[in-house]
């Protein structure tokens, strides 16, 4: 029995239910060796479950990528505040260490 209605007239000329039900059997386990991967089809139940799943994954994921991005603003205001104060305190040393050398160049033209 290759097609549906082979199946339906042997399911009809059957004698007894026994021979009908090896008959169905015998159909599903045709319908398994021809399908081996029937079993693992996914339904539309299981894609929208997958998708809800994922849809929750994504808003966590988004939610630690925010947390991420506070903390980085403030590590880098943190950053940005303590080279602002580097560069005054290099000021502090620079503009008197000029003056200075300005002075000896000064100093030692008028020697010679």
């Amino acid at each position: 029995m290759t097609s549906v209605v082979a199946l339906y007239e042997a399911l009809t000329t059957a004698p007894d239910e026994r021979t009908r039900a090896r008959l169905i059997a015998e159909a599903f386990e045709r319908l398994e060796d021809r399908y081996p991967h029937l079993p693992d089809l996914a339904t539309q139940g299981h894609v929208r479950e997958s998708e809800l799943r994922l849809q929750k994954e994504i808003e966590q994921v988004r939610k630690e990528i925010e947390l991420v991005r506070a903390e980085l603003k403030l590590d880098i205001e943190q950053v940005r505040g303590d080279v602002a104060r580097l560069k005054i305190d290099l000021l502090k040393w620079l503009i008197p260490l000029m003056f200075g050398q300005v002075a000896a160049i000064a100093a030692l033209v008028k020697l010679l």
